[in-house]
């Protein structure tokens, strides 16, 4: 029993996570309180929920895209173009704060936004580039194409409607993270209750294979990038509706590197197969929760990357089975010598 709790996927990262959590409640006594002001609550662990959800939404549709054996370069500045198109298109509204220029405004950019993700599904499953090449393109590209939606400048809005979005709270909580819970729930019962799920495994596991058994592994690679470019489309709506603002240029940056991160440290192998969709979410509290952590305990801005890069790196090897393995075979052989002795006379 205990070997099969070890050996689960979430067993590491949930550690992990709680041993960040209880560090923190270590270094600020008051880390984990929780107070209520006008029917919202507020504190540490609301705030790491907050900011982390367009990381989450993000990881989410990256996750998939890992599963096929792929990789997105591209979701940040997908992120910039979806804040870009929709704070563009509000600030020239006669009234910002139209709930039918919202619409339009919101609609627009999750409609951009999935024409992005199936243009990376068609070079990658159509024309046959490779993933990291595909989307490295738009990576380059997309970042220029967010700069010129705003013209090299900050597009800011006054609208409280759209600000709810990123910034808005619902049964205390907010809204952010019901936004997560959705795409969370949706891609749950796609993956998990119809054959969606299978097809993607096989599809990263062996891609010849599941052709030569009728999978159609071309719409299935489609769907997967055109998902992560609709999660990436939401991830930036959140973070320009939290600013009521939009950054073409820092909207987003670094993002895809934070989300394979948390794909990997929830289970899922960059090698493709099986997929974890609650370890990525994990994976992505674990990185947001850090990222409090270094900000909390005053680490030097110019440094903390490099602080993050062997945090994330020492989470990586205690996931490792392997790693594992060979640290308790030198722990036995070291205090052990005569087992050491005895399996040095077998060889």
């Amino acid at each position: 029993m205990k070997n099969r709790i070890v050996k689960h996927h979430l067993f590491w990262p949930l550690c992990v996570l709680a041993a960040l959590l209880l560090f923190n409640l270590g270094y600020s006594p008051d880390f984990f309180a929780i107070t209520v002001h006008d029917g919202h609550l507020y504190g540490s662990l609301i705030d790491i929920l907050n900011f982390g959800a367009p990381l989450m939404l993000v990881a989410i549709g990256m996750t998939l895209v890992v599963a096929t054996k792929g990789i997105d370069l591209s979701v940040g500045s997908i992120v910039a173009i979806s804040g870009a198109v929709a704070c563009l298109s509000i600030s020239r509204g006669a009234d910002q704060n139209s709930m039918g220029l919202i619409l339009t405004s919101v609609l627009l950019a999750l409609l951009l936004s999935l024409v992005l993700g199936a243009w990376n599904g068609l070079l990658v499953s159509g024309a046959g580039i490779q993933p990291i090449i595909a989307t490295l393109i738009l990576m380059v590209a997309g970042r220029g194409i967010a700069q010129l939606i705003t013209g090299g400048q900050i597009i800011t809005v006054t609208s409280p409607n759209y600000a709810y979005i990123g910034s808005g709270s619902l049964a205390g909580l907010p809204f952010s993270i019901f936004v997560v819970a959705l795409m969370l729930i949706v891609a749950l019962l796609l993956t998990r209750r119809t054959a969606l799920g299978l097809f993607i495994e096989s599809v990263g596991c062996n891609p010849a294979a599941s052709l030569m058994s009728g999978i159609r592994a071309r719409y299935v690679i489609l769907a997967v990038y055109v998902f992560c470019g609709l999660c990436a489309g939401i991830a930036g709506l959140l973070l320009s509706s939290n600013v009521s603002s939009a950054d073409g240029n820092n909207a987003g940056l670094w993002n895809e590197l934070d989300a394979i991160l948390a794909v990997v440290i929830g289970g899922t192998s960059l090698s493709g197969g099986r997929f974890y969709l609650t370890g990525t979410v994990i994976g992505a509290l674990i990185i947001q929760t850090l990222t409090t952590t270094i900000y909390m305990i005053g680490v030097p801005p110019e440094i903390t990357l490099v602080v993050k890069a062997f945090v994330v790196l020492a989470v990586c090897l205690i996931q490792s089975s392997a790693f594992r393995a060979a640290v308790a075979a030198r722990w036995k052989t070291r205090h052990y010598p005569a087992e050491k002795e005895m399996r040095r006379h077998v060889s």
